[in-house]
């Protein structure tokens, strides 16, 4: 026997079986994953749980022994993952066809659940595409084209999330965020179409205002003239001389006084009654 283990093959041989062995019964949890242990294709423990609040370095994580060759780990990011939605065609309520990129984030936070419904996490991926898309559409066609550049935006986003979350929760995932990367109108005619129907709703507004602003100022200008002459007629009425006096004066300026700079002549009879001021009382 001794001389079978001076033997470098052999030796070779068993080093290399102590590591397999080594390797199948212990293993290293990271921080960042965490695992479900199957012995013979049933799970039966969870190692390094996600945990809402947890602290990083105060977790499950470390090594972990497990029965060779009987169990196996099958590994679970605990970070947060991102799903992409492919790019959709979506009809607002205004019969606008609009071009819509979409992702969504989600965390798996039951291994236990994603490993008997789904097996993998990307299974799950594959699984949330396509009802990401779904409750989309359905969400964006219930409101119009502006909803999407309003802070109604806010509460769409929130319905999609509220939706897809459910769905999520029978793989073991929770659904943290749902964001729209862009939403156009195609190119083309529909594009210039909708330019077209926003310039013209601009440009109606634009009169619509304008016209109120008008009519204000009328009103504002008539109510001005008429307490300007509830002054005057309450100023004037305490001395009706002094008002004839004023009137008068002010229809000489008017009409004595050159608007181009050149001499006028006015000829008139001493006793016309528009002089009446210059012969005194």
């Amino acid at each position: 026997m001794s001389g079978a283990f001076r033997n470098p093959v052999t030796l070779m041989l068993v080093a290399l079986g102590v590591l397999i062995l080594l390797g199948s019964t212990i293993s290293i949890v990271p921080e960042t994953r965490q695992a479900v242990i199957v012995r013979f294709g049933e799970p039966v423990r969870i190692l390094n749980p996600y945990k809402p609040g947890e602290i990083f370095g105060r977790t499950g994580a470390g090594v972990a022994v497990r029965i060779p060759f009987a169990e196996q780990i099958v590994w679970i990011d605990k970070r947060i993952q991102s799903v992409e939605m492919e790019r959709q065609q979506v009809l607002s309520t205004d019969q606008l066809r609009l071009q819509v990129d979409a992702f969504a984030r989600y965390r798996i936070v039951n291994p236990l659940r994603m490993y008997i419904s789904a097996g993998s996490e990307e299974r799950v991926s594959e699984a949330l595409r396509p009802i990401l898309g779904s409750a989309l559409r359905n969400e964006l066609g219930k409101r119009p084209f502006a909803a999407l550049l309003s802070p109604e935006r806010g509460q769409v986003m929130s319905n999609i999330e509220a939706g897809l979350n459910r769905v999520a929760r029978q793989y073991g995932a929770e659904v943290i965020d749902v964001r729209i990367k862009r939403a156009d109108l195609p190119d083309g005619t529909p594009l210039q179409s909708a330019f077209e129907r926003m310039r013209t709703a601009r440009q109606q507004e634009a009169l619509t205002i304008r016209a109120q602003g008008q009519k204000q100022a009328q009103i504002i200008r008539a109510e001005a003239d008429a307490a300007a002459a509830k002054v005057y007629a309450t100023s004037f009425g305490k001395d009706a001389n002094f008002y004839d006096f004023y009137r008068a004066m002010q229809a000489y300026r008017r009409t004595f006084n050159s608007q181009n700079d050149s001499e006028t002549s006015i000829i008139l009879s001493p006793d016309n009654e528009f002089l009446r001021e210059f012969r005194g009382r």
